[in-house]
């Protein structure tokens, strides 16, 4: 006989009631998805007032999802077993005092450590949020649809979250773009309790610590050395030490899974195509745009000038086609199939990360709007798509550590893209910026460290000299995020190939 909180069970509540849960859902994943994406704006308020290095400007910008990716399966594991509501707003409250931390942080190290405690926060909401869907509907038609209403609010939180973040900065310091998160999660918080059911996997037994160890442990040394071999070179010595650990950490994972009675994860689901090409294909999608998109607010604001509120505006098309494209997602997989659509989104970032190599100082903002809108639309069809093919493939009871393990390689992807491409655009800037003589040492590491450090160089200098050093500085940025946005397309093009020759169906 099923437990009282079998997922099965659950769905014998109202349908309005469902609806108003899925709500309450949603307004979770939009407290993690802009927070992902809300700082880009800020960045060169962040610099010029906290002064970070380079490599600190990208642990900024990477480690929030850096933390999530190392914690998503621990956290989806311990959703199904301590109950999926519980774990969701205890989450929460977790990230409203992190938010509260990184508004007020008076250093980088400070605003990099408060940036790691909203990842752990957001590691115990996303996975819990795709899984009371499951749980909340059963009916695979309308499971489709929630789970495009649930894309459509991650994508659109995603997308959007520059365009508050350029609201908040017309009027406010860079820290009210974490202030915007407390609202939302006291609304979260309150209609949470009351909507949203119970739910957990009640065959499951204790958590199993090693298991929670070697994950985390696997998946930050792995991320790590990529990150030191983006920063230093392949060669530098941490990066093939860290790189062996890590993969020897998974490896005893996946060996500890396959030998538990009760698994944190269970690797057999990797044995189902469907399962395995939505895993890869969010990985991969979100790798190639993410370190181009932390950059782009950069571009639009150092680079050709707009003020915080215009650059939000401007991105406005990655939104509206990210909402677009979530919604319309089932529909056009029943009608082409998981395998074309999934492949067609794919195709389509690569063309649209491809359009962006063409960035000049000068690019008319037509051909930025066009590419902005096949990016927004291509990441909400391949992010829903990919979600509703895991959780299909899963069991019910494995919701959420299936749901954590699509989550996983969405912010899997974007620390790795963050760090890799990132690390690109700085090499090229860093190789191709001098300071003129005469500046102090510290002020020319300034400049030769970011953009924001070179444009703030400039202004104290004669117009002489001060003019060449900004023309150079932004020609050479400019000339890094177009080479880092050719890289991406060509990886994200060779994913589309993998993704569909694993949903070829067999005979």
């Amino acid at each position: 006989m099923p437990s009282p909180t079998s997922p099965s069970l659950i769905p014998s509540a109202a349908p309005r009631r469902r609806w108003a849960g899925l709500a309450v859902l949603v307004l979770a994943v939009l407290l993690v998805a802009i927070d992902a994406t809300v700082l880009v704006l800020a960045i060169p308020s962040i610099t010029e007032t906290l002064a970070p290095s380079a490599t600190q400007l990208l642990w900024i910008g990477d480690v929030y999802s850096f933390v999530l990716a190392g914690l998503l399966v621990s956290m989806g594991a311990l959703s199904d077993r301590i109950g999926r509501r519980r774990l969701l707003l205890c989450g929460a409250t977790a990230f409203g005092a992190a938010s509260l931390l990184a508004a007020y942080a008076t250093g980088p190290g400070l605003l990099i450590a408060a940036r790691a405690l909203l990842g752990l926060a957001g590691a115990t909401i996303m996975p819990s949020t795709l899984s009371l869907i499951r749980a909340l509907f059963p009916d695979a038609r309308e499971r489709a649809t929630a789970i495009g209403i649930w894309g459509a609010a991650a994508t659109a939180g995603a997308a959007g979250g520059p365009l508050l973040g350029g609201v908040l900065l017309e009027h406010f310091w860079w820290g009210s773009v974490f202030l915007l998160n407390l609202p939302v999660m006291v609304l979260l918080l309150v209609l949470g309790r009351w909507l949203l059911p119970e739910s957990r996997d009640p065959g499951q037994g204790g958590w199993d610590l090693p298991s929670v160890l070697l994950s985390m442990a696997g998946l930050i040394a792995v991320v790590y050395a990529v990150k030191e071999a983006a920063v230093h070179g392949p060669g530098h010595w941490p990066v093939p030490v860290l790189g062996l650990l890590g993969a020897l950490a998974l490896w005893r994972f996946v060996r500890r899974q396959l030998r538990l009675a009760a698994p944190l994860l269970d690797v057999r689901l990797f044995a189902d195509r469907r399962f395995s090409a939505a895993v890869l294909g969010a990985l991969i999608s979100i790798f190639g745009m993410a370190g181009v998109v932390f950059f782009t607010s950069q571009y639009l604001q150092l680079v050709r000038g707009y003020s915080p509120l215009t650059a939000g505006l401007a991105e406005l098309p990655a939104f509206l086609g990210a909402m677009a494209a979530s919604m319309l997602t089932a529909r056009l997989a029943r009608r082409i199939g998981a395998r074309g659509a999934l492949t067609g989104g794919m195709l389509l970032l690569g063309a649209a990360l491809g359009a962006l190599g063409l960035l000049r100082q000068d690019t008319p903002y037509l051909l930025l709007a066009v590419a902005f809108t096949a990016v927004g639309t291509a990441e909400g069809l391949v992010y829903t798509l990919s979600s509703d093919l895991v959780l299909s493939a899963a069991p019910a009871a494995k919701a959420g550590a299936a749901s954590a393990v699509s989550e996983t390689a969405y912010e899997l992807g974007t620390a790795l893209g963050i760090a890799l491409f990132g690390s690109v655009l700085t090499a090229v800037y860093t190789g191709s910026v001098a300071a003129p003589a005469g500046v102090g040492a510290d002020r020319a590491q300034a400049a030769e460290q970011s953009l924001g450090g070179a444009l703030e160089v400039a202004r104290s200098l004669p117009g002489p000299v001060g003019e060449p050093l900004a023309q150079a500085a932004r020609a050479a940025f400019t000339h890094g995020m177009a080479l880092a946005s050719v890289l991406a397309a060509v990886l994200v093009l060779a994913g589309a190939g993998l993704a569909w020759r694993l949903l070829t169906p067999r005979r």
